[in-house]
C-alpha cells in the first residue's frame, strides 16, 4: 500500500496562565515543534487507549495482569475521535492540535482537577473500583497524610499555614458523591511537588511501565502519565502519554512533536529532555504510586 506522508509544520509559543486557589498560578512555556507523521499511527475508531493507537513495526504491545493499574488505565475508554479539549467552565482549550484522544473523565466546573489532581483521580477511581477503598489516601504539600477512610468517618483538616489537625466535625458517609468531596480536598492542598515527596521515585529507565508519571515537582510544576507501552525484541521501549493541564481540562492524550516516524509514541528516559505539545521536561524524573 502507497504510504502517505503527511506534514505539519507547527510553530506556536503557548502560553498558559491557571490560577488556582490555594494553589497559585502553574505557567507552561514552550514550542510547539514540527510534527511529521508517515504514516499515521492513529486508530480513529479505536475507543480505549490502546486501541487507539497501532504498534510500529518491530514492536508488541506490553500486556498486564489483568485488574491490575496498568490495565485499567490501557483498557481506559475514550470519547470518540475529534473530541475537543474542554476547559472546567465549558469553554474550548485554545489548542487543539496537541492531542488525539480525550478519556472519559468529568471535569468538575470548580477548577481544581487540573494535572496532578487529574492523575489522583485515576489512581483513587482504579482503588475505588476494585474495592481497595483503604488505600485511597494522598499527602498534602505540607506532607500530612488525608486518607478517604478517615474523611468518610467525618475527619476534617484544621489548616494554619504548614500545621494541619484533623478534627471529627461530620456525619459518617462512605458515600461515592462524598467520595468526589474528599478528592476536591485533595485537590486543594495536594499537587505535583507533594506527590514527588510521597511517591517512589524510578531512576532507571528500563524500570518504566504504565502508571508512571513524568514529572517536574514544584508550584507551578506539571506531570503527565504513561498509559501504554511497547517493547521491542532488544527490549527498546516506547510509551504513551496522558494529562490533566491549567486550567482544569479534559483528560488527553498527547501526540509526540519530535518524532514523527512513531508519532504518538515517545522514547523515556530518566534525566533525559523530553519535550511534550506544550511543555518540556529538562531533566526527566519520573515516579510511581505504591503498590
Amino acid at each position: 500500500m502507497k504510504k502517505k506522508f503527511i506534514i505539519s509544520v507547527l510553530l506556536i509559543v503557548v502560553f498558559v496562565v491557571g490560577v488556582s486557589q490555594l494553589k497559585g498560578a502553574r505557567p507552561t512555556i514552550t514550542a510547539i515543534k514540527t510534527v511529521f507523521t508517515k504514516p499515521s499511527l492513529i486508530d480513529k475508531k479505536g475507543t480505549t487507549v490502546k486501541t487507539r493507537v497501532k504498534v510500529p513495526e518491530g514492536y508488541k504491545r506490553v500486556q498486564h495482569k489483568e485488574g491490575s493499574f496498568q490495565d485499567f488505565i490501557q483498557n481506559y475508554p475514550l470519547k470518540k475521535f475529534g473530541s475537543k479539549v474542554i476547559n472546567y467552565d465549558g469553554s474550548e482549550y485554545f489548542y487543539q492540535s496537541g492531542h488525539f484522544g480525550v478519556l472519559e473523565v468529568s471535569v468538575p466546573k470548580n477548577g481544581l482537577q487540573q494535572c496532578a489532581d487529574a492523575l489522583i483521580r485515576l489512581r483513587s477511581e482504579y482503588l475505588w473500583k476494585r474495592d481497595k477503598k483503604s488505600r485511597i489516601g494522598f499527602e498534602f504539600t505540607s506532607g500530612h497524610y488525608c486518607s478517604w477512610q478517615k474523611y468518610a468517618k467525618g475527619y476534617r483538616p484544621k489548616v494554619k499555614g504548614n500545621r494541619v489537625s484533623f478534627h471529627k466535625i461530620a456525619k459518617k458517609d462512605f458515600s461515592k458523591g462524598n467520595f468526589y468531596n474528599y478528592l476536591n480536598l485533595i485537590y486543594t492542598y495536594s499537587g505535583t511537588l507533594s506527590l514527588y515527596n510521597e511517591l517512589t521515585k524510578i531512576t532507571l529507565s528500563k524500570q518504566l511501565r504504565i502508571g508512571d508519571m513524568l514529572v517536574y515537582p514544584g508550584t507551578p510544576g506539571h506531570i503527565v502519565m504513561i498509559v501504554d507501552e511497547i517493547e521491542n525484541e532488544q527490549g527498546e521501549k516506547r510509551f504513551i502519554l496522558a494529562q490533566g493541564n491549567t486550567p482544569a481540562q479534559s483528560v488527553h492524550l498527547l501526540k509526540n512533536p519530535n518524532d514523527g516516524d512513531v508519532n504518538p509514541w515517545y522514547k523515556l528516559q530518566v534525566g533525559e529532555y523530553i519535550e511534550i505539545p506544550g511543555y518540556y521536561f529538562n531533566k526527566a524524573k519520573f515516579i510511581r504510586f505504591k503498590d
